[in-house]
Formats: structure tokens, sequence, C-alpha cells
């Protein structure tokens, strides 16, 4: 048999395939299985042939379903005992890749629902049963396949022959696994459209990283917590000998050193940065471990470049590159240590050369230019309110500002202070109208002007805080802040910033007289000079103390709601041989980012 050939337009009248799905049990040493796998078979290499293939096995499929569903506990046990129990090897490789991209379409009816699923079939088998059992093993090889980033073999290597005809039947299948005989179970199908193939140097990393994250975000069952998210939130470090609670199910240990190497290395995708931002947020362990390392540097820079390159990405891989730095500013640690870290020639950052500047500073910068892109933009409150929450957690811990970082904080001031005149001179002109029309709406300018205040008033808090705890160590801020004390005049009288003015209007007022009596024609040097002498003269008793600004990030109620569709959203465009027709798709609109 081993010369049968087989092409996708005779699979609906395949003798062995109907056998396959047939309601006759088949015992495992039947000659069956090795005619079935004697046919040669192309394996499908375009959205096309996936296409062709799914209609050529509808039949076969919902057969295989009707009659087999009693089986699909043990199958997809046995996919995870194939992911987790083989080990990795050039001819094991493709089997590893297949099992993965397997399980990730028997979880992917996901795509075919409007509403977050809440419980379905894969809930059903991966939540309890005999599944359970491999839970700790089974997210412990993801993250493994991720950290490592092994590289397909070499052709020549494969486990299945790569003759130019294709492989067996049964691997010709598989390779097309999201359009046959999984169709029944998604409800969907193979599109005519395939995502832009990602250049990716390691497959089986990829397809890891997206199953552990749709596992992660699986909704809890009703009467159980999601094991997957347990495992992730608990596992600890190769190294932390101490015991588990006996309280902590699903527990493990990993290479913490490991771990932390491949996420600075990989934080270009939105799956790795989602990683990121899911370990931080729900592994104490991990992030008890990221917070003590000396060389924070090689996981903040990857994360600054993506907000640097904010026009770039999409909103969701902004937010979660926000969000890590907003959960990496609630720790005094990180936010002292960061001014410490000395970079050079940082070649990225191309509104200004910075041969050399804090990653502080740097933070900063680039934290402020994704406010003023906002602005300007997208005008997101979300987005404005993180940004601002971060650096009103650095605040109190702001050293040797980069003159540059001090000007920009300044400057931004200064364009939400035009703003603020703008939208109240809208404001007046609109009442005005008003009073002579009542026919035409008005735009809400109440409701801007609000927000705007807001923002200006947590920028004053911002600039209060670092001149409250860290004047000395700051006088490039106080140098921009005299150089622009004029912006600062119409809030002195405000009753919205009376209060949070007191301590800049009396380091205003201070300083000023300080460079007065020095005389006209001072150069930077002289006046920074001046700065410095006149932080230590400054009574710090006149300054006005205000509670600690700190700001933590709480995940949104339902959090699933945004999670679930952005983890899939991910899965479509990203995972590697796997098709779903984009008119069948329900949980996010294909336009979407």
């Amino acid at each position: 048999m081993g010369s049968n050939s087989s092409r996708i337009g005779d699979l609906p009248k395949n003798e062995y395939l109907k056998k396959l799905s047939g309601t006759e049990s088949v015992s495992e040493n039947d000659p069956f299985w090795n005619q079935l796998l004697s046919f040669s078979f192309p394996a499908p290499t375009s959205s096309t042939e996936l296409k062709l293939l799914e209609e050529a096995t509808i039949s076969v499929c919902r057969s295989l379903g009707s009659d087999s569903e009693d089986l699909l506990e043990e199958f997809v046990c046995c996919l995870m005992q194939l992911i987790t129990d083989i080990p990795l090897l050039d001819i094991t490789y493709e089997i590893s890749v297949e099992a993965i991209s397997t399980m990730v379409v028997f979880l992917s009816c996901q795509l075919f629902h409007k509403e977050v699923l809440r419980q379905s079939i894969s809930h059903k088998y991966l939540m309890r049963g005999r599944c359970l059992l491999y839970t700790s093993k089974l997210v412990k090889t993801l993250l493994y396949n991720f950290i490592r980033q092994e590289k397909p073999p070499p052709p020549g290597t494969h486990v299945f022959p790569q003759q130019s005809d294709g492989g067996g039947l049964l691997y010709g299948l598989a390779s097309g696994v999201a359009t046959g005989l999984w169709t029944v179970f998604t409800l969907g199908g193979v599109g005519s459209r395939a995502a832009a193939a990602p250049e990716l140097s390691s497959p089986l990393a990829n397809q890891s990283l997206l199953l552990l994250l749709v596992l992660a975000n699986l909704t809890d069952a009703a009467d159980a917590p999601n094991p997957y998210r347990q495992a992730i939130m608990s596992f600890k470090n190769t190294q932390d000998n101490s015991p588990f609670p006996s309280s902590i199910p699903h527990a493990f240990q990993i290479n913490f050193n490991s771990l932390y190497t491949a996420l600075c290395e990989q934080q270009t995708s939105d799956q790795a940065t989602l990683l990121l931002y899911t370990l931080l947020h729900q592994n104490s362990n991990i992030r008890t471990y990221m917070l003590a390392r000396t060389d924070m540097e090689n996981l903040v820079l990857p994360i600054l470049e993506i907000l640097y390159h904010v026009e770039e990405r999409n909103s969701h891989h902004v937010y979660m590159a926000l969000i890590i730095l907003l959960i990496l500013t609630e720790d005094d640690g990180f936010n002292r240590s960061i001014h410490e870290v000395i970079l050079k020639n940082i070649t990225w950052y191309s509104e200004r050369v910075l041969t050399e500047i804090s990653l502080g500073s740097l933070l900063i910068l680039v934290v402020i230019r994704t406010i003023q892109y906002n602005m300007t933009r997208t005008r997101d409150k979300y987005l404005h309110t993180n940004c601002l929450a971060a650096l009103a957690n650095m605040s109190a811990q702001f050293r040797s500002l980069h003159q540059y970082a001090a000007q920009r904080i300044i400057s931004l001031f200064s364009l939400l202070s035009k703003k603020h005149n703008k939208v109240l001179e809208q404001a007046t002109q609109s009442l005005r109208g008003s009073l002579s029309s009542n026919d035409v709406p008005l735009p809400d300018y109440a409701q801007d002007l609000n927000v705007i205040e807001e923002v200006i008033r947590m920028m004053l808090e911002i600039i209060n805080s670092c001149l409250t705890n860290s004047l000395h160590h700051n006088p490039n801020l106080v140098y921009a802040l005299l150089y622009k004390r004029d912006l600062f005049e119409q809030f002195r009288t405000h009753p919205s910033f009376q209060d949070i003015m007191q301590n800049i209007d009396l380091v205003i007022t201070f300083f000023s007289s300080r460079l007065l009596q020095a005389g006209a024609e001072l150069s930077v040097e002289r006046v920074l000079e001046i700065i410095k002498q006149g932080v230590v003269a400054l009574p710090k008793d006149r300054l006005k103390k205000f509670p600690e600004l700190k700001f933590k990030y709480v995940e949104e109620e339902q959090p699933e709601e945004f999670f679930i569709p952005y983890v899939w959203s991910l899965v479509y465009n990203s995972a590697i041989g796997l098709y779903w027709n984009p008119q069948d798709i329900q949980l996010f609109t294909m336009d979407s980012d």
C-alpha cells in the first residue's frame, strides 16, 4: 500500500477515512492503521488548499465528531502527554509543534462566539478529570519552549518523510488540522486569508506561548478556578528551596534567570509583552525576583522602545507596555535604582542625541512623549491616566534628572496650560452663543475643561512631589521651572490649584530672588551653581507636606472581556500554519488591531 497516493478531491470517498470515522471499533493491532498511514498525501501549504481540505473532509469530520465525543477526553490527554513527555529532539520537533497547534485549535471555539465562553467542551475536559493531572507539567513545558526558542531542525531530520509529494496521509491531515478533523468541534473553518506570516526563528516557541496565553485566560469553571492560571500564579525559582504551601495546587519550579533573559529578548512581540504583564501582575515570586535584578535596563529598555514607537504599535501592545511600567513603579527600590543606571547612545531615540542619560530620565522622557502623542492623536483618557500614574509613583524618587528630561516635564505643563486656555476660551464663547440661540446643540466644553484640569493638577502634584522630596537632587528641574516661571502665574489663584501651587510658588520666588541678587547676564553654569547653593539655604520646613503620590494597578472588573478577545486576536494573526475563515470570526472585528 506504500505506493498509494491520495488527492484532496478523493478524500470524501477514501475507504480508510470512512472506517476511521465510522462506528465500528478498530483494534490497535489491526492492519488498517498501517494501510491508513501508507497513503501519500501532500500537506496543504496555502489557505486555498486548506479551504479545499476543509470542504473535502467535512462529512468525515461530522461523522467522527458525532460518534467519537466520548474519546475526546482521551485524545486531549494524549495531546498533553505528547507535549509534556516526548523529549525535544530534531525528529520530534514537528510532532511537538503539531500537538500544541492541535490544542490551540481545540480551544478555538471561542473565536466563533461574540460573548466570552464560560462553559464549553474545552472547559469540560481541561478544568477537571484526567487532564487536570497534566496542568503544572504542561505550563512548565510551554514556558521552557518559550525560554529555549528552539529553531526547527534542518531538512532531512523530520520524523515524517519530506518527499516532494508530501508525507503520509495522516501527516497531511495533521498539517491542516484546523481545517479538517476539528471543524466540528470549533464550529468554524478555514478561511480565504492567512495572517501575515511573522518572521519567527522558533515556531515551537511561538505556538507554545500562544497556547500558554490561551490557557491562562480561560474563564474559571462554575465550581473551580482556572488551574492553568493557578499554576502561572504560583511557580517558583529552581533556586528557591522553601516548601510549597499545601494550599497551592499545580505548583512547580522553573529557572527564573533563563525566563528573565527570554522575556528581555522577546519583547518585540505582543504575546511576549502580554506574558511579561501576566507574570508580573499574577506571580509575586517573579515580581520580587525581577525587581531585585541589577540589570533591569535589559527589561525596561525594550518596554520603553515599544512606547517610543507608539505610532507603529497597536493600542493593546502599548497598554500592556505602559501597565508593566506602572507595576514596576509601584516599587520604591525600582524608582531609586533606575536613576543609578547610566546609559550611553540610545540610538532609537531620535528627537535628540542622548550620549549619556540615566534609565530613570529616559523613562520620564518616553512616558511624557507618550502623553503628548496621546493628546494630539488618540486622546485616550485611560492612556493618560496610566502614564501620569507611573510618573507620580516615581516623582518622590526623581534623582539627578537630565536637563532634557526636566525641560520636557515643564514643556508638557506648558502644552497643558495652552490647551486649558484654549478650551476655556471655547467654553466662554459657547456660553455667549447659547444666550443668543437655544436651537443649536453645544459641545460639552465643561467636561473637556474638567478633564484637562485633572491632568494639570496631576502634573502640578508630580512637580510638587519632586520639589518636596528631592529638591537637592534636581537642580535641572529647578532651572527649567525658573526659565518658564511665567507659565505658573495663572494657576496661583485658581481655586483648583491654589493648595498645590504653594510649594511651587515658594521655590520659584526663593530662587528668583537669589538669581536677582547675583546680577544679570548669568551663564547656565552660574545659574545652576546658584541653585545648588540655594537648595542648602532653603528651609525645608517651609515646604508644605502633602500625602505621598502612590498609584497601584488594579485590573478592571471582568478583565476577561478585554484579555480573551486580545489573546485570540494574537492567535489569529500570529499562529503558524493555522487558518480560520475571517467571515466566521465573531469574537472581535477583523479590522481591529
